[in-house]
């Protein structure tokens, strides 16, 4: 029983470490939907691929409208507008354009509910290999080469790389998976003093997924949407419980 377990809780934890750094990142840049948006593009170049080609170029499709997204996000924060309205619409050009994609399509609303949230206890060891492989490589990138970059070229690389991340990722957990893991952990993390924000989102995000993996699967309730269930409801507690009153009298 302890063997089912031991892949998708460190699928979880691999998956909450490489998204806790560009949660970080995005909420450095007050640009919360980013990820949510960009995970919807991913999750647009799979649909492409499942309605058009029948999963053939999945991979080739997903990160290609995923790099797509990223670097559109990156030139937008150079521009002058309301960045947040620029990727609210990116949003639903997504959402729609993959509901329009496997509008016929006879497996089109299953498609749809993996593409949200997939289950990860199904998750193969050759899966998790190539996913870790992967982030392996953002990782390096992250500490060798981001911190070399500056203006332009550090937000192309930042997106870029989170745009390669979300490839994988949504592939795997589904969209609403991983903006749950993307904002919660450093959300929560981010209303406290007393532990490095990093090392606690780390620890936030491990312990809701791994709770949400164990729950669902003795209560027999679909993995994913547990994830994102649990981990919203764990993350909105929190940061009420940490939050203090705002001042009646402040502007």
């Amino acid at each position: 029983m302890i063997d089912l377990f031991l892949l998708p809780i460190a699928l979880i934890v691999v998956l909450v470490a490489i998204h806790a750094w560009f949660g970080k990142g995005i909420l450095e840049r007050g640009i919360i939907f980013t990820d949510l948006s960009i995970a919807q593009f991913a999750a647009l170049g799979s649909a492409v691929s499942l309605g058009y080609f029948h999963g053939e170029y999945l991979t080739l499709l997903t990160l290609s409208f995923a790099l797509g997204s990223g670097l559109l996000i990156a030139l937008a924060t150079t521009r002058a507008l309301h960045l947040e309205a620029f990727i609210g619409l990116l949003y639903v050009l997504g959402a729609s354009g993959i509901l329009i994609v496997l509008a016929h399509s006879a497996e089109g609303m299953e498609h749809f509910k993996s593409l949200l949230a997939n289950d990860i206890l199904f998750t193969t060891p050759g899966q998790f290999v190539a996913a870790l492989s992967l982030y392996a490589l953002v990782a390096a990138a992250i500490l060798f080469l981001y911190p070399r970059t500056r203006g332009f070229g550090r937000e192309a690389l930042f997106f870029s790389l989170l745009a390669l991340t979300v490839t994988s990722s949504v592939q795997l957990a589904g969209v609403l998976v991983v903006f749950v893991l993307l904002v919660a952990p450093i959300l929560v993390a981010s209303m406290q003093r007393r532990f490095e924000p990093y090392r606690a989102a780390l620890g936030f995000g491990t312990l809701f997924s791994v709770f949400s993996v164990l729950i669902a699967f003795y209560a027999d309730l679909p993995t994913g949407y547990s994830i994102v269930f649990i981990g919203a409801l764990s993350a909105l507690i929190a940061v009420l419980s940490l939050s203090t009153k705002k001042d009646p009298n402040a502007l």
